[in-house]
């Protein structure tokens, strides 16, 4: 790639002659062109992009089959404590108050421990003092009832947790689907590749149809002029006509537009081939070769051609890739009835106090181990829909398969038929180039003489002319057209 950067000497853009020392125009070959293409083309660089994201995806992807880890803490201060009541709300039983039925029966079975409890003191000498419950406020706000205020105002946990599935086929399944998608991806960028290269091919071939164009007005031009000078010296002594005269100037006039028109589809057709190559449209650059150069290639194997496979097919590889995607996704959708089994773990650990003093609070480890088997039952048939969905786009694509197969071996068949035809129309204007080149010379050798008149000479050279573009179009033709019958077959640069 240095190399091709470095000044380069090679003939003049439009005609023979070598470049002045110094010229830093770049000069390219059709290999070189497509090499550069490949590496700073817009949609190349996309394309491997493209590729480089899913491949991301496809890696975070099977982080599902890692455990997850997070941590977590919190702060929690009670405004006002939480407050339960034990017994009935009802009135009646022993006791009184709504707590009354818990109060008698706890009272009962304390009785009997209580007066054992008082024995064992009047035994030893010492006063036994029975615990008296304090007696409600009346004027608290509970109005006398037994709730006992529940935790502490300060709450402070820390904690880790990890969980991962253990068991599910559709996680599974989808993990699969991610590496389809990144298969489809480099496809895709493949395709981007054969686009490219058909591309640069047909904006190389259009700059050396320019600069045969230019060449063949550039040579009518100068036949133009000479025959001006030559009509215009014999006019000067009498033996031509004001007609003949009149005849040379307006054929001088009207060869000069032409070749401003093929000097400027030169220029642009540079253009879109910096254009399709990347590069800076502001670079200097020309082409190597002249379009007749192709022409001793001009021949194909059209009964293998016809019959060619599509196995290489950028277009139908991907439509097969998805049609992979879409059963594996179809595997993945009925794997949703089958149960799942993931694992939780969590270790904590947690403090309560109603003092917000840090050195007396007392941190209580806990952990537990959790095992959820999740068992699909009822969705209201979303699942079997969704599998009845994906069937129809599976249908949709077998269609689509088959209608671009048809489509594409129309368009082998019309490369085909454009690259015979091609190589017809060049063989029949190589003969007849020859003849027109004879004839010009014998008609411009007798208008010298005087045995013929200018509007013959300028019939025998429109014939030249026309003869030679025909040549010219039809090496154009047939490169352009292999170009696409390659692309459709899926030839890549590195192969023949």
């Amino acid at each position: 790639m240095l190399a091709l950067l470095l000044p380069s000497v090679a003939w003049a853009q439009f005609q023979g002659d070598e470049r002045p020392q110094g010229d830093t125009t770049l000069v390219l070959s059709l290999d070189d062109a497509i090499k550069i293409a490949l590496s700073e083309n817009a949609s190349v660089k996309v394309a491997d992009m493209e590729v480089q994201r899913v491949k991301y995806a496809q890696k975070g992807s099977y982080g599902a089959l890692f455990p997850q880890i997070s941590a977590s803490g919190m702060y929690s201060y009670a405004i006002k404590k939480q407050k339960v009541y034990f017994g009935s709300d009802d009135d009646s039983g022993s006791g009184s108050g709504s707590g009354g039925g818990m109060a008698g029966m706890i009272t009962g079975l304390l009785e009997p421990i209580m007066y054992y409890i008082e024995q064992l003191y009047r035994a030893t000498g010492t006063p036994f003092v029975p615990y008296v419950p304090p007696t409600p406020d009346p004027q608290d706000d509970d109005k006398g009832d037994d709730a006992i205020e529940m935790g502490r105002r300060n709450q402070v946990t820390f904690g880790l947790s990890a969980s991962m599935p253990v068991v599910n086929l559709q996680l599974w399944e989808s993990l699969k689907l991610t590496g389809d998608q990144v298969e489809n991806a480099v496809e895709k960028a493949r395709e981007s590749r054969l686009g490219t290269v058909s591309s640069v091919k047909q904006a190389y071939f259009a700059v050396l149809l320019a600069k045969a164009s230019y060449d063949v007005y550039n040579a009518v031009y100068e036949n133009a002029v000479h025959n001006y000078k030559f009509t215009e010296s014999r006019y000067n002594v009498q033996k031509a006509s004001e007609m003949d005269m009149a005849r040379a100037k307006s054929t001088l006039a009207a060869a000069i537009p032409n070749l401003f028109n093929s000097e400027n589809a030169i220029f642009l057709a540079l253009w879109q081939l910096k254009a399709v190559m990347g590069i800076d449209l502001d670079r200097a650059v020309d082409v190597s070769g002249k379009l007749e150069d192709y022409a001793e290639h001009m021949f194909y194997d059209f009964n293998e051609g016809a019959d060619a496979s599509l196995d290489r097919n950028s277009q139908m590889r991907q439509l097969a890739q998805q049609a992979e995607m879409l059963a594996k996704q179809i595997r993945m959708q009925q794997y949703a009835y089958i149960p799942t089994l993931s694992m939780q773990l969590s270790y904590n650990y947690y403090t309560q106090s109603d003092k917000f003093n840090l050195s007396q609070w007392k941190w209580l480890p806990s952990s537990t181990l959790v095992f959820n088997l999740s068992i699909p039952i009822f969705s209201g048939g979303q699942r079997y829909h969704a599998i009845k969905q994906t069937r129809v786009q599976a249908s949709e694509l077998e269609v689509q398969r088959q209608n671009a197969e048809r489509q594409l071996r129309i368009g082998i068949r019309q490369n085909l038929s454009t690259m015979e035809t091609s190589m017809k129309t060049y063989d029949a204007a190589r003969s007849a180039l020859e003849s027109a080149e004879k004839a010009y010379d014998i008609a411009s050798k007798s208008y010298q003489l005087g045995k013929s008149t200018f509007t013959d000479l300028n019939n025998t050279e429109l014939t030249l002319t026309q003869t030679r573009m025909q040549a010219a179009q039809a090496v154009y033709n047939f490169v352009v057209a292999k170009a696409g019958l390659e692309q459709t077959l899926g030839y890549d640069f590195t192969q023949e």
